[in-house]
């Protein structure tokens, strides 16, 4: 049996990580500043991480969610207190695109309504009730689980507030900072204003940290640069640090009742002991405020560079864009200085490093990176 050929693959195999360093079969050491689509928050093979995933894989045991899981428990008083949302709910699933889908069916049991406003260039995963990527504004897309999507531009507050005055708006979903979509970053303004029209309409504001979350911008959500409570926070990514876990931040108006979220493989004991690991190193390192600083100097430094066409982003979470394809400068990244970066769309180079992020080795990026723009003027 082959392998379903969706993904264009580098001829590099890399067998393991250190920090923010990979190493390919032959030996060969690349920085790492993509981290798998932002996963990797705390670097790889963190000693205390691999310490206790293999404590609990040496006791492994798995009972989905039909037995006390004082990890579970464990992990949403940790998570609560890291992000400042102690009096919100915590419901676990496997991924940034399960939480997304059950954030949605939250919204719509709560609301009884079934539309959504989402936003152009925006992505919320790849299942079913996902909201999909478009270039057009206001296209109302039917997708399954009854929902249809409305797209609007980003920081257009009118637009968003003349559909909400319709009152058959069930959720307004919207990324901390647009991750796939190029590294847009919502307007404090606009994410302000957003908050209190959802409120005004009885809408649920769903605030999609998946990439932009955990420490990623400088803050441990980007939407806290707005200074607004969202009612529900989905997470993923850097989560678990490469263990598959997601999760629902739920604000404390919405009432649980049995039956009402289900997840098979959500809040297993390894996912959990991922995750609780991964706050441990967060807060024993500062890695947060480390974020804030080395994406400071970055943006910085990346907005001195002639040629470039913009330079957006907060924190480790940056987007440069040229007005030409950057796919010889990412192949050049790569394979002549070594060092991984990820793109978007065919003129975007993204930077998702590990929050552990060295001043030393953003400047050896700054040094590379200004060699490779070099050697194709």
């Amino acid at each position: 049996m082959n392998l379903f050929d969706v993904y264009p693959l580098f001829d590099i195999e890399i067998t393991k990580g250190i920090n923010c360093r990979t190493y390919d079969k032959q030996g060969m050491e690349y920085l790492d500043l993509y981290g798998g689509h932002a996963v990797i928050s705390i670097g790889h093979s963190h000693p205390y991480y691999v310490q206790k995933l293999t404590q609990q894989a040496e006791k492994i045991v798995f009972y989905s969610n039909s037995v006390i899981n004082k990890l579970q428990t464990e992990l949403a008083e940790k998570l609560g207190k890291a992000s400042g949302y102690e009096d919100y709910l915590l419901f676990l699933v496997n991924s940034g695109a399960e939480a997304n889908e059950n954030a949605l069916k939250l919204a719509s049991f709560h609301t009884g309504r079934t539309k959504v406003i989402a936003f152009e260039k925006s992505f919320h995963g790849r299942t079913s009730a996902a909201v999909r990527v478009t270039n057009n504004s206001k296209i109302v897309a039917p997708i399954n689980e009854g929902f249809e999507v409305e797209f609007h531009q980003l920081n257009n507050i009118d637009s968003v507030r003349n559909s909400l005055q319709k009152g058959d708006v069930c959720a307004v979903i919207i990324e901390g900072i647009q991750g796939i979509g190029g590294i847009y970053v919502p307007d404090k303004e606009f994410l302000q204003k957003l908050s209190i029209a959802c409120k005004q309409n009885s809408t649920i504001l769903i605030l999609d940290e998946i990439q932009s979350g955990y420490g990623r911008s400088g803050k441990f959500f980007a939407h806290q640069y707005a200074d607004i409570r969202p009612d529900l926070i989905t997470i993923a990514k850097g989560m678990g640090n490469g263990f598959p876990i997601g999760g629902l931040l739920i604000s404390p108006d919405f009432k649980a009742s049995h039956g009402q979220l289900g997840t098979t493989f959500g809040g297993s004991h390894l996912a959990c002991a991922a995750a609780v690991a991964v706050i441990d190193v967060i807060k024993a390192e500062n890695l947060v405020e480390n974020a804030r600083k080395i994406g400071d100097y970055l943006l910085e430094e990346l907005r001195k560079i002639e040629g470039i066409k913009e330079v957006r982003g907060l924190g480790l979470m940056i987007g440069i864009e040229f007005d030409n394809p950057v796919s010889l400068i990412r192949k050049n990244l790569l394979f002549d200085k070594k060092i991984f970066t990820g793109v978007s769309g065919g003129n975007i180079i993204r930077l998702l490093p590990p929050l552990c992020l060295s001043k030393q080795d953003a400047m050896l990026f700054l040094k590379k990176f200004k060699e490779v723009l070099a050697e194709q003027e």
